[in-house]
């Protein structure tokens, strides 16, 4: 059966723009991080509200990928969304009493829409297939929506604790309900897209924050290499999910191919952090080159784990995945012992550009051997 193409709306592009301010609001999170315990905290919020808004997006794409039709009824719900997700964006400041209560209301009531999308897949429905995959997804935002609601009526300590545990249960569930999933299959090359396209405005922030390098008073050769590590590893997502991976797949849940870029976007959020404050006295460089290799280390297992989507006889070998392993290591240990701008600086470019270099190289030279 032949994979039918679905467009790309413009609504949905739209409905992307108000990510850009979102992912843009939950890096400042890590922003004023200054040592290793403050990081330990504040990456564990970041991490939180990072899965929430991109929980929250996948299950709208996944929803949209199925059922959506550019209809009046979709695109209402899209505006509905973005109005509160430009609210949440803006809630997460200031001590964490200040802001957990309005942001999991806010979490809930976008639960809530959700919930109501799939509540009209199951009433109108004519698939049985299709009516199981709405009634799975009532369970899993009902229960994720009443877990957010009812946090509000605890103290603080529990009610994050509660909450947390709703976030936690909605964001993995899904991962369980796979076999039921491909009864209705996603549309493949719309879900890479998606998914391809909010990549792009990830890498688009990273470029806002190392814009200040670029400037008549701060533009040098370390301004370029910073250029050189954003476009090195720009350069191998575009070659796995651009040029190696096999589009036209049927059957296919799409549930990996969505967890896999929560690790490149988790990896480019800390790496985005990291090269902006690298050059700042207040900003530890113990803490910088942790987030960084963090970053760098979860942004190389996405590519590695999207590699099983790739076209036949392109998957990487093990000495591809060692290097990955190698290079990072030699990096981290690099500008940990130099603990310098110049030094982390010149080590990441060094990791990024050779893994770059090694994983489009090994995957193009396979890909030829195979046409020929």
């Amino acid at each position: 059966m032949q994979v039918m193409p679905k467009k790309v709306e413009l609504t949905e592009l739209f409905y992307d723009l108000v990510f850009v301010y979102a992912i843009s609001q939950i890096t400042k999170i890590l922003h004023h991080t200054e040592n290793e315990q403050h990081l330990l905290e504040n990456f564990v919020v970041f991490a939180i509200v990072l899965v929430v808004f991109l929980n929250t997006w996948m299950i709208q794409t996944v929803y949209t990928n199925r059922y959506g039709k550019n209809t009046l009824r979709d695109i209402l719900f899209f505006m509905l969304d973005m109005a509160i997700v430009l609210f949440m964006s803006n809630s997460f400041t200031g001590p964490l009493a200040n802001w957990f209560y309005p942001f999991t209301f806010a979490t809930g009531a976008l639960t809530l829409t959700l919930w109501l999308q799939y509540l009209l897949v199951y009433l109108t429905a004519k698939d049985p297939n299709d009516r199981q995959i709405g009634k799975l997804y009532l369970w899993i935002l009902g229960l994720k929506a009443a877990f957010l609601f009812s946090s509000l009526f605890f103290s603080l300590n529990l009610a994050i604790i509660w909450a947390l545990l709703g976030t936690l249960l909605g964001w993995i569930m899904p991962s369980f309900f796979t076999k039921a999933m491909r009864q209705r299959p996603i549309n493949f090359p719309h879900l890479l897209e998606r998914l391809t396209l909010i990549t792009i405005i990830a890498f688009g922030e990273t470029l806002v924050d190392i814009a200040p390098y670029f400037t008549v008073k701060t533009l040098d050769l370390w301004s370029v290499l910073i250029f050189a590590i954003v476009s090195a590893l720009f350069m191998t997502y575009i070659a796995q999910f651009d040029h190696y991976i096999e589009e036209k797949r049927q059957a296919e849940s799409g549930v990996l191919l969505i967890y896999l870029h929560y690790l490149i976007l988790f990896g480019l959020s800390l790496i985005t952090v990291a090269l902006s404050f690298i050059h700042e006295e207040h900003f530890a460089k113990s803490v910088a080159i942790t987030c960084l290799y963090i970053g760098l280390g979860l942004f190389y297992l996405g590519i590695l784990c999207g590699s099983r989507y790739n076209k036949t006889g392109l998957s990487p070998t093990k000495n591809l995945a060692f290097v990955f392993v190698v290079s990072l290591g030699l990096g981290a240990s690099l500008s940990y012992w130099m603990a310098s701008f110049s030094g982390i600086v010149g080590a990441t470019f060094g990791v990024t550009l050779a893994n770059a270099l090694n994983y489009i190289w090994n995957l193009w030279k396979k890909q030829n051997v195979g046409e020929q």
